[in-house]
């Protein structure tokens, strides 16, 4: 039977408890995956457990012939002067069990960072069922251990090689990663592999997990006047989409999670063929797609249901929200649009990342030359857009009224420059050549990191943007011309796009404790 650990320490005490704990894990792996250790029937493995024996004998070593790398270039976008290269020189390859594989490599440093994206969120719980947070519970609980691994040994031998790990949950993907030193990569992998399938989780686990969840809301979100207010500017937002419910769960639906709605949510999405290995650092590309071969691969597909996203419906009126308070520690003002994503207009995508390089990014942008230094009426200006889902995009306004300026007034004047950008022409084609260079500019450096690249090929992939766009992003913004950001432009700011969602404003407002709460 072949062995999954193939370079462990040898000369230290700890070295070798990690390599006998690897062997029983490599052992484990094989054992339970053939001899149905886990209920096959109930996760949709029926008749592939039997295949997996011989399989495993064979894993250790990949075939040159089935690796087929399917690296990005420049040639394979409609070429745009400068036709620029591409950024990561990534390459990729898909397993037969559908695992995406993805290698940046960089051997400045005998090191690796290790992730393994699932592309489900918490946008993908199941609806109306009196429970939410399920996606960042199991998060959590994935940290309890496996038929092999007990509950807390994952993260004890991660640091034990001098490792870092951690997850995060988003409304679309999940992400666990781990940044170790490159020769316990394959051992690395083995444990993961491990996890995706063979999580076991006993009730006490998730009575004790529970209460770390919701004692997490209480810190991030309920004791923060801010983030609690953003929460309901976001349901009011996202009204009908599964994108108004916080990942981390409503707090009165938190208490509710039992083992079977993280279990069923594990049994539904966990798999193979809805995930994608990104590893960046000191590796090879054949040698990790021969190692994934070796762990991941022994992992049979299953079928797994479509992302289903509802859409924000076109609604007659707008929503205002205000929240006055002694708490509230600043006055802000918060504008909100529903916008396309890039699976609905890859050119508006693009567009729209301009704009916000444009309008609110630095303090040379149109904005902050206009509110902070020439009007003085603000403190801050700043643009968000996120274009990288699924759904429905989102961009976001935040502004900082300067004292003696409400946040009434503020978001007045600040609607009006809108429509004085558009009159006047005063957003030139010098300051969108500028803000294109800038953005090209700024993914020059974007290689230099190790955690980087993997962070945001791993993100635009799991939410269906192909390696070839990822790596081709330079020529996309150059590719932009002055009447597609006007289109973007216009399409928002004077709300004249098609399927134009009118915007939710947002004040928050401080106010002396002798002065009564105000929420409306």
């Amino acid at each position: 039977m072949g062995c999954l650990v193939s370079s462990l320490w040898r000369d230290k005490a700890k070295g070798q408890e990690f390599k006998s704990l690897s062997l029983f894990l490599a052992f484990m792996v094989a054992v339970i995956l053939t001899f149905g250790l886990v209920d096959f029937g109930a996760i949709g493995f029926e008749a592939q457990a039997a295949e997996l024996s011989s399989a495993y004998e064979s894993a250790g070593e990949a075939s040159p012939e089935k690796i087929s790398p399917e690296k990005a270039s420049s040639a394979d976008v409609t070429p745009v002067p400068p036709n620029y290269p591409p950024i990561y020189n990534a390459k990729t390859t898909t397993l037969e069990n559908g695992l995406k594989v993805v290698v940046i490599e960089n051997h400045r440093a005998p090191v690796v960072h290790h992730m393994i994206w699932y592309k489900v969120g918490s946008a993908d719980e199941p609806r109306n069922d009196g429970v939410s947070g399920a996606a960042h519970f199991l998060e959590h609980l994935m940290f309890k251990g496996t038929k092999a691994v007990g509950a807390g040994e994952f993260s004890r031998l991660i640091a034990g090689i001098g490792g870092q790990e951690n997850a995060f949950t988003s409304w679309d993907y999940t992400a666990f990663f781990q940044t170790i030193p490159a020769k316990y990569l394959r051992d690395v992998m083995a444990l993961e592999s491990d996890r995706m399938i063979n999580l076991t989780l006993a009730e006490k686990d998730i009575e004790s997990e529970r209460n770390v969840i919701i004692e997490e809301r209480r810190g991030r979100t309920d004791n923060d006047p801010r983030a609690l207010f953003n929460e309901q500017m976001r349901a009011m937002l996202f009204v009908n989409a599964p994108y108004a419910e916080p990942i981390i769960g409503w707090r009165d639906e938190m208490s509710l999670l039992k083992r079977a709605d993280v279990m069923n949510y594990y049994t539904t999405w966990y798999a193979p063929n809805n995930a994608i290995l990104v590893v960046s650092g000191d590796a090879k590309f054949d040698d990790v797609v021969r190692d994934a071969r070796a762990t991941y691969g022994l992992i049979p597909a299953r079928e797994v249901p479509p992302h289903l996203r509802a859409r924000v419906p076109q609604l007659s009126g707008g929503v205002a929200i205000t929240h006055a308070a002694p708490d509230v520690p600043e006055d802000v003002y918060i504008k909100a649009w529903i916008v396309p994503n890039y699976a609905d207009n890859p050119k508006n995508y693009y567009g729209l990342g301009l704009l916000t390089q444009i309008l609110a990014n630095g303090a040379d942008s149109m904005l902050y030359q206009e509110f902070v230094v020439k009007r003085k009426i603000a403190t801050s200006v700043e643009l968000s857009y996120n274009g990288d889902a699924r759904g429905d995009g989102e961009l976001w306004l935040y502004a900082i009224p300067a004292g003696g300026t409400s946040p009434e007034a503020l978001g007045a004047a600040l609607d009006e420059y809108f429509k004085t950008i558009w009159a006047k022409k005063l957003m030139d084609d010098e300051m969108i050549e500028r803000g294109k260079t800038r953005l090209i500019d700024a993914a020059d450096y974007a290689r230099d990191s190790l955690v980087g690249p993997a962070m945001e090929i791993g993100q635009m992939m799991a939410i269906g943007m192909s390696l070839n766009d990822i790596e081709n992003w330079r020529n996309h913004i150059a590719a932009l011309t002055p009447q597609d950001v006007d289109d973007a432009y216009r399409d928002v700011f004077l709300g004249t796009a098609t399927a134009y969602r009118l915007p939710v404003t947002g004040i928050m407002k401080h106010v002396p404790a002798t002065q009564p709460h105000k929420i409306h």
